[in-house]
């Protein structure tokens, strides 16, 4: 008797390590989705306010999600599995109690270890049901909090359409108003061009129909001889005289435009191609530079405001006649007067 209960022993499969390394594996799954959860409830609550960016990352947090959910079913499959194999070897552990009660016969009481074990199997089948029944309840979380995260996305969206409305009813009063500036721009240049015409009208009618004062385009100009000698930015008495008659046609004409066109008389000086180096001109640069602001001080004597009057120096740079002639280089020698905005 004492040889078959040793027997009995021995052939018994022991279960408990591998029910041990079952729930070992089961509570780091759950210690992992908890702490992976805490980290996704912490990135969304620090991205959520974000639009584009907020819509990316909570998508990815929903896939990262989904996954998890995918991982804790197949956990619960493979601990629906374990549950399976535990009540089959309850099952077998049954038919050998039943078959050694049948071998032994008289020895029934020999029979309280395989009722004890018997037993025991129970009492971890049903903790296992009650574990499975734990992780399906976190599943259950999971799926609320995905539905939470939709529900967020969702309004995060009307959001973002209200805010691409409100854009477009922007853009839309932004271009009517730039249509507006434009026409009263457009509106102010008219203007400016009237007054303009009738400054050099006036000037016209002051200097007299002479050559080398003339009118190109949009511009007053005269010839660099009249107003100064060659090589030099002091200005001769006859130049004097000249932007004299100028500086008076201009004042009268600044008392006419309306304050809120905010004009001014521009003095562009030009040179020829022909180059100048001296300690005082350097280069035509310096040379035509200074010639418009001979002009420009000659004004301000005159009375014209200092605020009105803008010089500038081109050098040969923007030559009206592009020949090497005495004459194209008698035409690009000028200094050049212009009615305009600021």
């Amino acid at each position: 008797m004492s040889l078959a209960r040793s027997r009995r022993r021995s052939g018994a499969a022991d279960y408990w390590p591998g029910f041990v390394d079952a729930m070992a594996t089961l509570l780091l799954v759950m210690t992992f989705l908890l702490s992976l959860f805490m980290v996704v409830q912490f990135f969304v609550t620090q991205e959520s306010s974000g639009k584009d960016t907020a819509l990316a990352r909570l998508n990815s947090q929903i896939a990262q999600l989904t996954e998890l959910l995918a991982m804790e079913r197949s956990s619960k499959l493979g601990l629906e599995d374990n549950v399976t194999s535990l009540s089959a070897t309850l099952e077998s552990e049954k038919s050998e109690k039943a078959r050694l009660q049948g071998l032994l016969g008289l020895a029934g009481g020999k029979t309280s270890d395989a009722e004890q074990r018997a037993g025991t199997l129970g009492g971890q089948l049903a903790e296992q049901k009650k574990l499975s029944a734990q992780a399906l309840a976190q599943v259950e979380l999971l799926n609320q909090q995905l539905a939470a995260l939709r529900r967020q996305i969702a309004a995060l969206e009307t959001a973002l359409e209200a805010s691409e409305k409100s854009d477009k009813e922007s853009q839309t009063r932004i271009a009517d108003l730039g249509k507006r500036l434009n026409v009263a721009l457009a509106r102010k240049v008219q203007e400016l061009s009237r007054y303009r015409s009738d400054f050099f009208g006036r000037l016209r009618t002051i200097l007299g129909e002479r050559e080398e004062i003339r009118i190109e385009g949009d511009r007053f100009v005269f010839q660099a001889e009249v107003l100064f000698p060659s090589g030099s930015d002091v200005m001769n008495p006859e130049g004097t005289k000249q932007i004299n008659k100028l500086a008076g046609a201009l004042k009268e004409v600044g008392r006419e435009i309306p304050p809120e066109i905010n004009w001014v008389l521009r003095i562009d000086g030009h040179t020829d191609a022909r180059p100048i180096q001296t300690e005082q001109f350097p280069s035509n640069w310096e040379l035509s530079a200074a010639r418009a602001i001979s002009v420009v001080k000659q004004l301000i004597e005159q009375g014209v405001p200092a605020r009105r009057l803008v010089a500038a120096g081109f050098g040969e740079h923007q030559p009206l006649d592009p020949g090497d002639s005495d004459k194209a280089f008698t035409r690009n020698r000028r200094i050049e007067l212009k009615l305009t905005e600021k």
